[in-house]
This record gives structure tokens, sequence and C-alpha cells, in this order.
């Protein structure tokens, strides 16, 4: 059996069989869209979800106050199991035939690569703040007389 059979793409570039697949927010709704007519209610809660998963997405690593404030109160909504409200985040996903828990563990690793990602670029050590020598070669240095 060739590996190719077996599911392994290892160096090939490509992600293995059981690789998630990834999606960016409006291409996950448009494909949600298509092929179905959304009307009244469901229409509102998909642009309801949409904005939460969005909003979530643009301030997880803001910094200011007010995206701190959005932040928390997208995530609260999107992680409270509440189902009494009509369009918590539950009976939302659950009219629009969503699976709450994947999109709930999908922003949770989204979150993670992010901030992994900050954490790597400030980890990075600052460069001396050198001026390159005169003559603009590398470790010619002209020493005044």
């Amino acid at each position: 059996m060739s590996s190719r059979s077996r599911g392994n793409t290892e160096g090939s570039g490509h992600g293995g069989l059981f690789e998630p697949d990834v999606l960016l927010p409006n291409q996950f709704f448009a494909s949600f869209r298509r092929g179905r007519v959304i009307e009244g209610e469901k229409r509102l809660m998909l642009a309801v979800l949409e904005d939460a998963v969005d909003t979530f997405r643009k301030t997880a690593l803001a910094q200011d106050a007010r995206g701190r404030a959005s932040y928390h109160e997208a995530r609260e909504w999107i992680f409270s199991n509440d189902q009494k409200w009509l369009f918590s985040f539950e009976n939302i996903c659950q009219t629009l035939e969503m699976n709450s828990c994947y999109i709930r563990q999908g922003l949770d690793n989204w979150q993670a690569r992010q901030m992994k990602a900050r954490q790597r670029a400030e980890e990075v050590p600052p460069q001396a703040d050198q001026a390159p020598p005169r003559d603009g070669r590398p470790g010619d240095v002209k020493h005044a007389v």
C-alpha cells in the first residue's frame, strides 16, 4: 500500500487526512447560506452569530479598554450555555443546525494560535540600534585618528 493511500502526506506540503479545514468566517457563513433560503428570524440569527464571531476575532488580542470589553462580551455570549433566551448562542446554533461545541472549540483553537504567534513575536530579541559603517560595508569600520 502506498503512503498516499494510507493518508500519509508528510513532507508534501499538504495537511494530513485528519487535519482540520481552515476557513475564514465569511467563507464559512457564505457556504452556510448557499443552497438554502434563509428568511426572517433565521437570517437575523445568522447575522447575530456572524457579528459575535467577527467581534471575538477582531478584539481577541485588543489592548484598549473598549476592545477588551467587546471581546469579553462576545466571549461570554458564545461560551454561555443559556437556552432561556431566544437569541442565546445555544438556541441560534440549534435553530441554524450548527454544532455549538465545534464553533467554540474552533474559536478557542484560533485564539490559542494567535496568542502563541503574539508571544513569539514579543520574544524576538530587539536588535541593537547600530548605524551601518559609513561606506556601507559590514565589518569595515573606520576609526578616526
